[in-house]
């Protein structure tokens, strides 16, 4: 992974995890043991969703930028579809709180996407390439004075 790929991940990868961490403490102070497991639950899936989904969406803009917008759609929906399964299949599980889960969820999901735009907003991206070969002058085609 290149270095400047990296550094979006970790922007984004930091800020959420730290909010997982209070939602954990949060959670383990409201509803004990299993709401704390329930919100580090929901924390570690949002991260490994939204991280895998911006590595895709990145490799996919350096490969194949013609499918970048049609990648992105599928993939958040393709998040969606996991988690509703993942949420199908623990529906009655007593390892952990789901009111919790769904918390660190939801605010794990919002806390990276606000840092993926912030790191977005700050990122220093080339809307022209430096190293183009056609960086040469262009010719003057009108008549010379």
């Amino acid at each position: 992974m290149p270095s400047n790929d990296a550094r979006n991940l970790l922007q984004c990868a930091v800020p959420t995890a730290a909010a997982g961490v209070v939602v954990v403490a949060v959670s383990g102070a409201v509803a004990g043991g299993k709401g704390a497991v329930g919100a580090a639950v929901g924390t570690v899936l949002a991260i490994l969703f939204m991280g895998v989904g911006l590595y895709v969406l990145q490799w996919t803009a350096k490969t194949l930028p013609q499918l970048f917008q049609a990648m992105g759609l599928m993939l958040y929906v393709a998040q969606l579809l996991l988690l509703l399964i993942f949420v199908a299949l623990f529906k009655d599980t007593s390892l952990f709180n789901a009111k919790t889960f769904a918390l660190g969820l939801v605010i794990a999901t919002v806390v990276w996407m606000a840092a993926q735009a912030r790191a977005h907003m700050k990122a220093k991206i080339f809307y022209i390439d430096p190293d183009s070969e056609k960086s040469e002058k262009p010719e003057k085609t009108g008549p010379s004075s």
